[in-house]
């Protein structure tokens, strides 16, 4: 199929459309504004047709459109997105799919990923908020390489947070709790040690944070894989 154009990518998306899907994924929590009901397997096909285009990427984040935002994010170039960029993009979120994709496809990879975790953190706005959660339950999965410092500077941050009653917030708090204890013995030594300091807080949603994460990281399943 050629060099496909921003037009055609639209066309594409739209005739891969699914009312019933579009359903489902309210169901889950998704904003159904904008949304054609296409599965994450059909846009990364469409993205590997694409390859990588940081201008078609600008051009389908425009759009407004849910999936052709998901595909922006997956071929974007992470050497180019600026600071600026990834703080418009994050404005725009009025999704937890659209935030967790670009959080994971895309943000991850750049040199800002660590910053801009920390920064989110402190927003106000639900998504932008769990994007800073987000990106750090991406970066303890996928950056084998950093050091265990990287790591334990967001303990910190997610001691602070663990307040937040938003849903989405609260979920993605915990997610990257989870993740980084997961990682190796001493950061889950260190997510434990956490954890259980949450789980003292007066808070009905720092208590579900605090025992669930505990409930993972002590279990035999992780605790074997960590020591072996």
């Amino acid at each position: 199929m050629g060099k496909m154009q921003y037009e055609d990518i639209l066309k594409k998306l739209e005739s891969l459309s699914d009312p019933r899907a579009i359903d489902g994924m309210a169901r889950f929590g998704i904003n159904p504004k904008n949304i054609y009901g296409v599965s994450i397997p059909n846009i990364r096909k469409i993205a590997k047709e694409i390859g990588m285009n940081h201008i078609l990427a600008q051009q389908l984040w425009s759009s407004g459109i849910h999936e052709a935002r998901i595909l922006a994010s997956i071929i974007d170039n992470p050497e180019i997105v600026t600071e600026e960029q990834m703080g418009k993009w994050a404005k725009d979120f009025d999704s937890w799919d659209v935030c967790d994709q670009c959080c994971l496809n895309l943000f991850k990879k750049t040199k800002f990923a660590y910053q801009q975790a920390d920064e989110w953190s402190y927003d106000k706005r639900e998504f932008v908020k769990r994007a800073g959660f987000a990106l750090m339950a991406c970066l303890a999965i996928y950056d084998k390489k950093a050091d265990d410092k990287k790591f334990e500077n967001f303990f910190s941050i997610i001691k602070r947070e663990a307040f937040d009653e938003r849903n989405y917030v609260k979920k993605a708090v915990n997610w990257a709790l989870r993740q980084i204890g997961k990682r190796n013995l001493n950061l889950n030594k260190w997510a434990i040690k956490t954890a259980k300091e949450i789980q003292q807080m007066d808070s009905i949603i720092a208590k579900w944070i605090a025992s669930d994460a505990i409930r993972e990281l002590e279990s035999k399943e992780v605790q074997s894989r960590l020591q072996g």
